[in-house]
């Protein structure tokens, strides 16, 4: 392993861990984070530590991902959207696999702190979470080959690591909180729609059975817009029910780049046409998020006066 951690690039290394996926691991740690601060409670060292495990099982699961998807025989030299470091750098796959393990690892010690300052409790929620992670891509059946990616990586990357990140440093959970979650946890379902989207043609010749390719293109575009209309009706009506402050109408001004991601999946067809629709759904999950994590900071700096 030493070896190959010499020859690799930085750049290879960089690819590997697919950085505009890593949005869904950091936003929902902001954002459970910022609703802690608005019940008055915020721990730094266990924020920080949580953020560092997030990025790392989802780091992990790309890894998993490329080693399994190359295994399969998914991904090639040509294929887009990929890290590529097996099929195009020519990094061993049982090392990207092994090194996916040793992230893993790691996450698991920084989860063992957590618990310590925290509640054992956490072990449970975070190894179900990190065995998800793994059998997205591995297994007889991976979720990723099911019409349940999206739910999967939504609940998951959304309301578990939120509300993870919240209970250890409140001591508590909430309902609103929970209910303010799912909509991050609509838009982290939606890159995983938008990358079946674009995959759709390459997954079905290897049989997966993705929602993307239940509805065919043109629908799961329409199902792509629908979840982005949905994830700012879900805070419309939680302003409404009081769950959250109106401050968390922030969220709007991301609704034009919601608005560029959709439509640039329209009329495309070929995979490397909608990558830059898959990167907009990506940005668009960032800005909705951190605009959420916004929302609530002000919200606590209100509330003080």
């Amino acid at each position: 392993m030493q070896t190959e951690l010499q020859t690799a690039t930085t750049n290879v290394w960089w690819r590997l861990m697919r950085p505009h996926t890593l949005t869904a691991s950091f936003v929902p740690v902001f954002t459970g984070t910022a609703m802690a601060l608005f019940d008055g409670s915020v721990h730094i060292p266990l924020f920080l530590m949580m953020l560092l495990a997030s990025l790392l099982i989802q780091a992990a699961t790309n890894m998993f991902n490329e080693y399994y998807d190359y295994v399969r025989g998914l991904d090639n030299q040509n294929s887009v959207g990929i890290g590529g470091t097996i099929v195009r750098d020519g990094v061993a796959p049982k090392f990207v696999r092994n090194l996916a393990f040793l992230f893993y690892f790691i996450a698991m010690l920084i989860g063992v702190y957590i618990c310590f300052a925290s509640s054992w409790w956490v072990a449970l929620i975070g190894a179900i979470s990190m065995l998800v992670g793994y059998v997205y891509t591995a297994g007889p059946l991976p979720i990723a080959y099911t019409p349940f990616g999206e739910l999967f990586s939504g609940l998951f990357m959304g309301p578990v690591i939120i509300m993870i990140t919240y209970f250890i440093q409140t001591g508590s959970l909430s309902w609103s909180h929970f209910f303010v979650s799912i909509s991050v946890g609509f838009l982290i379902g939606s890159i995983n729609l938008a990358n079946n989207i674009r995959d759709l043609d390459g997954d079905k010749e290897h049989g997966r059975r993705t929602i993307a390719i239940l509805l065919g293109r043109p629908l799961a575009i329409q199902l792509l817009g629908a979840i982005f209309a949905i994830s700012y009706l879900w805070i419309v009506a939680l302003v409404f029910m009081q769950h959250v402050t109106p401050w968390a109408m922030l969220v709007f001004i991301s609704v034009p780049q919601a608005i560029s991601a959709y439509k640039q999946f329209l009329g495309k067809t070929a995979a490397f046409e909608m990558m830059p629709a898959m990167k907009a759904t990506g940005k668009l999950n960032t800005m909705f998020g951190l605009l959420l994590t916004m929302s609530l900071i002000i919200g606590y700096v209100v509330n003080q006066f």
